[in-house]
């Protein structure tokens, strides 16, 4: 499995596009700010998008799902939990004194227990509440893709709509900590880190 972090914007936000090693059919997982530097990485390494994950509804992981769908035609994935986040994307950007379009409608609804694929590679989905009420880790054995759950020595923020701090804590422990130690984080913001290295070191899980 190939997992290529884009980071792009004001915000440092981490774009993945996943694929199988020797297959052109790839997912976008959390299209930000400048979609025309994912679409041209996605062509740049022989990749077709035919999916677009949401891993929650933040404008920084979503403000270019029109554009990705646009040039695309891909489906959009969602969990409910985000859906009015996600569609209040217009008034999100105002906060940060931004202008964005309504994004397209979802196509499809994220499931805690569900599973997506990438070509004949299955990813879980487990519902990780706290940083918003819908975000989700995408989970294959050895790889999470996180979102903004868990970081390199830190934890996603749970002071924004939505948010609740220990409703986080305990979606990481639940559904992080469960997880072999070797397991690779791939977080919304930040380098790649372990859930070994986040149990031994992390300060706000000790």
């Amino acid at each position: 499995m190939r997992v290529i972090g884009i980071v792009n914007g004001q915000f440092a936000e981490n774009c993945y596009l996943l694929a199988e090693s020797g297959s052109a059919k790839a997912v976008i997982v959390d299209p930000g700010e400048e979609p025309d530097l994912f679409l041209a990485r996605a062509a740049a390494e022989g990749l077709v998008i035919g999916e677009i994950w949401l891993t929650h509804g933040h404008l920084d992981h979503v403000s270019g799902v029109g554009a990705i769908k646009d040039a695309t035609g891909a489906p959009v994935y969602l969990h409910p939990g985000d859906r009015a986040l996600y569609q209040n994307l217009p008034n999100q950007a105002r906060w940060f004194g931004l202008d964005l379009d309504p994004p397209p409608p979802v196509d499809g609804w994220l499931e805690h227990a569900g599973t997506m694929s990438v070509g004949a590679t299955t990813f879980a989905v487990r519902h990780a509440p706290g940083h918003s009420p819908g975000s989700v880790l995408f989970v294959r054995p050895g790889v999470v893709i996180g979102g903004d759950v868990l970081f390199q020595g830190s934890i996603g923020r749970s002071d924004l709509p939505g948010g609740d701090h220990q409703t986080l804590i305990t979606s990481i422990r639940n559904e992080l900590l469960t997880l072999p130690d070797d397991t690779v984080v791939y977080p919304g913001h930040g380098p790649p880190t372990t859930v070994g290295a986040e149990r031994r070191h992390n300060p706000f899980l000790a």
